[in-house]
């Protein structure tokens, strides 16, 4: 059985359902520590041209919080308003907006407030509208010690799971090692996903951003033909 082990992120990038297409079971994570500088609660699209942020506000809290216990802030209604109307100046034009609008507004109008919820939610409605079925799993659902950190802890899931394969993003390389995984009989690979471009009306192209921008500028056939295809496990 293969395994990813992810925290949510606000309507990432192509990459992250290229690795949970790849898989068997993917599991999310609530009980992780928010951390300001991820992609957790912000993503990029196309603006005027350029690359630029969208992002949820949050309630100020403890810096040690889990995602689970993390809010939206109250002003998230005023901004959220800003994001539906700069995504409609930006993209109206854009071949698949229609397509793509109303799953996105979904999405952003969606009336809790819990940070993960919010996000669970988000991506349950992306996977449908891409008609990946990979059961997701919440993390503090896995009776693993809760005690354990990084490399140990997605081990002990994999075990848990009875995961014979752990696939994780080429970013974790220097996180994890194969020969320790190994030796749980686990096989580690890294997901690298491969060189994409589309046309952005007549930008240059701007690659990486949320999948938000290419489903406006791709049919949902090519966007599931690039999810399966353009990775390698390394």
């Amino acid at each position: 059985m293969k395994l990813a082990i992810m925290q949510p992120y606000f309507i990432p990038y192509i990459g992250y359902f290229q690795l949970i297409n790849a898989v068997d079971q993917f599991i999310i994570y609530d009980d992780i520590q928010y951390t300001k500088k991820g992609w957790v609660n912000r993503n990029r699209v196309l603006v005027n041209h350029k690359d630029a942020y969208i992002t949820l506000p949050l309630k100020k809290d403890s810096d040690y919080a889990d995602i689970r216990d993390r809010c939206l802030a109250e002003s998230w209604g005023l901004e959220r308003d800003k994001i539906l109307n700069r995504l409609m100046a930006n993209y109206k034009k854009a071949p698949y907006f229609e397509e793509t609008y109303p799953p996105i507004e979904g999405i952003l109008l969606f009336d809790k407030v819990n940070l993960f919820e919010y996000l669970l939610h988000s991506l349950k409605v992306i996977l449908g509208h891409l008609n990946i079925h990979t059961p997701i799993i919440i993390s503090s659902d896995v009776n693993v010690d809760k005690t354990l950190k990084s490399q140990e802890k997605v081990i002990a899931i994999c075990r848990k799971m009875n995961a014979s394969n752990y696939i994780n993003p080429i970013g974790g390389t220097c996180l994890y090692n194969k020969n320790n995984f190994n030796q749980q009989n686990i096989e580690l690979h890294f997901l690298k996903t491969q060189k994409i471009q589309y046309q952005q009306f007549e930008n240059i192209f701007i690659p990486s951003l949320s999948i938000i921008d290419v489903l406006m500028f791709n049919s949902v056939d090519r966007v599931k033909s690039m999810i399966n295809e353009k990775y390698e496990l390394v």
